[in-house]
């Protein structure tokens, strides 16, 4: 009888990350910072990728595909917490609640199979460079993005009905700055243990798989790197192994604990979450592609066209 007298919740009430002006004040700064880095950053890529004909090769359609996976990630994310951070009503329907659920879930569930395809490109090139062209011709390039894009649509859809179905009456004050699962949890008027299981399955398939795949990857490249004659090229192959598992582990590891690890503080869950929500879709076009040399020159021969078009 106490359960039926709550009324049903329409809306979400976000607490964010902070109820302090200043504090709110400064986030918002860094927030957009980070998002207009991570915007233009990756807006660059995707563009120099169609340009040059130079960048049409596996490793850089698959930097694409991330890249337009990261910049739709943030911008499902970013945008609304910067302006709440300036709003006093943080207020976000039930609906819309539930659509930056399901695109943030399935922007991040496609990154999380990317980035394990990514790895074993960068398997192949390295450790198998003979017989590379032979492997990832462009029809399997073509079938491995799909497929990444296909499986993250599948767990959204699970994720997604297991949290949505529940029902939410009476608190509706989420302690999150966007919507995902584990807040929207916390906040259900039933027994979420199914739910919760049923989330912590599908992270295995989507979060342990792929970074077993992407360790023992490179694990192998570096066993690879190790037996090369030169030692500036194990320099450079070590620098780049490095800042690659870097990215991995600061987004694997931050996803891993708000969704597998056992219940956190809700603090901590929204903490963590800033990691791969806004942090990590700014490193990854830094880390894997405008380091490059390959992506510096393509933008010198775009600034070398402009000029010529100028004169």
């Amino acid at each position: 009888m106490r359960d039926t007298n709550k009324t049903w919740v329409t809306e979400f009430f976000l607490l964010g990350l902070s109820d302090d002006f200043q504090t709110q004040l400064l986030l918002f700064i860094f927030f957009l910072i980070v998002y207009l880095v991570t915007a233009l950053g990756n807006l660059l890529l995707i563009s120099l990728v169609l340009i040059d004909s130079q960048l049409h090769t596996s490793m850089y359609f698959f930097l694409c595909n991330l890249s337009l996976a990261d910049l739709c990630f943030s911008t499902c994310i970013v945008p609304q917490a910067l302006a709440h951070m300036l709003s006093r009503k943080k207020i976000i329907s039930f609906i819309g609640c539930a659509v930056q659920l399901l695109f943030s879930l399935f922007l991040g569930c496609t990154e999380c199979a990317l980035l394990a395809v990514m790895s074993y490109d960068r398997y192949v090139a390295i450790c198998d460079p003979m017989h590379y062209p032979l492997i990832m011709t462009w029809r399997l390039c073509g079938h491995l993005a799909l497929a990444c894009w296909v499986s993250g649509l599948l767990v959204t859809v699970i994720d997604s009905s297991f949290t949505l179905q529940l029902p939410y009456q009476g608190d509706n004050r989420m302690a999150h700055f966007f919507c995902e699962p584990p807040a929207l949890l916390a906040l259900a008027s039933a027994n979420t243990h199914i739910s919760e299981m049923a989330i912590f399955i599908m992270g295995v398939v989507i979060l342990l798989a792929p970074v077993s795949l992407i360790l023992a990857s490179y694990g192998s490249i570096i066993v690879t790197v190790v037996r090369m004659k030169t030692t500036s090229g194990r320099i450079k192959a070590f620098s780049t192994c490095g800042s690659h598992l870097l990215v991995v582990i600061i987004f694997y590891g931050s996803a891993i604990i708000n969704y597998m690890a056992p219940k956190s503080s809700k603090e901590q869950g929204k903490l963590v979450s800033v990691f791969y929500t806004v942090i990590n879709p700014m490193l990854n076009p830094l880390i894997y592609s405008l380091r490059n040399k390959d992506v510096k020159r393509a933008l010198e021969n775009v600034a070398n066209r402009r000029k010529l078009f100028r004169s």
